[in-house]
């Protein structure tokens, strides 16, 4: 790793069942280029993949391997040649890698063939962003870090099909579910919330995204006992501004639970950025 980027961790699937420990879900922020990164080279959906998000790294390979980008078209340049994204990519030694500033999207996912020599903590290869001063948890990469991939063969070519990549823009629509706080708002919140534009704020990253924009006259009923939180719950603060909580959020919060993004659009969370614009719509109604 010559250059990091502006962010690029080590990720997989995230850690389940530590939650009650406090401990964060983590993984990979968009979970479906993560594995279709792991397909194309032939590895497991659990097998770690490097998330690089806006700007990306400078990487110099050492020996022989296969590689696969999915994700954010980042202009990956392999020894100064435009490569492709979703197809398996032979490296050879010494062969150098750069990636630029995404285009459309967030975060593209770099997938190794073989077994990842990384770091396992609590069950998982992931680092996370709000612990990275606890000792064992992987952290961020840094400048002229080394990881080491052992490649077991090679395998042919595989290039995923085309109709079947996601598309990125500027503009997504995100379905929701209620949340348990749901009927503690008004109509007129209701209504605010899914007519609404909301965009991206730059103050978002992998522990929830803030959104531009607040909740018609919203102000709060009560003092909220600190409860459950799931990647994707919507959480309204006290000025009226959603948040979406994502990856490496924590795992109690004391804000109201207006919604939460089905786990489908979860991956689309994950490829939003700052300035992007957000619409919800609800897909499931509240039990009477």
């Amino acid at each position: 790793m010559e250059k990091p980027g502006l962010y690029t961790s080590i990720q997989d699937l995230g850690r389940i069942g530590f939650q009650d420990a406090g401990i964060p879900f983590s993984g990979a922020m968009d979970k479906e280029s993560h594995k279709i990164a792991n397909e194309l080279v032939g590895n497991p959906h659990h097998y770690p993949t490097l998330e690089i998000t806006q700007i990306g790294p400078e990487i110099r390979f050492e020996g022989t391997g296969q590689i696969a980008l999915t994700g954010a078209d980042m202009a990956a340049e392999l020894n100064g040649k435009s490569i492709r994204r979703y197809e398996t990519i032979d490296i050879k030694n010494n062969d150098h890698l750069i990636l630029h500033q995404s285009r459309l999207g967030c975060r593209t996912y770099l997938a190794v063939r073989g077994q990842w020599q990384t770091e396992l903590w609590l069950n998982s290869h992931s680092a996370v962003s709000n612990l990275s001063s606890v000792e064992g948890i992987p952290k961020p990469l840094k400048a002229l870090q080394c990881i080491e991939v052992s490649t077991p063969n090679f395998i042919p070519q595989r290039i995923y099909p085309e109709h079947l990549r996601p598309v990125f823009s500027s503009c997504y629509v995100l379905r929701v579910v209620t949340g348990p706080e749901f009927e503690q708002f008004g109509i007129e919140q209701i209504q605010s919330f899914f007519e609404s534009v909301f965009t991206v704020s730059p103050d978002s990253n992998r522990m929830g995204y803030r959104l531009n924009g607040t909740l018609e006259n919203y102000s709060t009923l009560r003092e909220e006992i600190s409860s459950g939180i799931v990647p994707g719950t919507v959480q309204i603060t006290k000025s009226g501004q959603p948040i979406i909580l994502t990856a490496d959020a924590q795992t109690t919060g004391g804000y109201p639970r207006l919604a939460n993004v089905i786990e489908e659009d979860l991956s689309i969370v994950g490829q939003m950025k700052a300035g992007d614009e957000v619409k919800f719509m609800l897909v499931g109604l509240p039990d009477l």
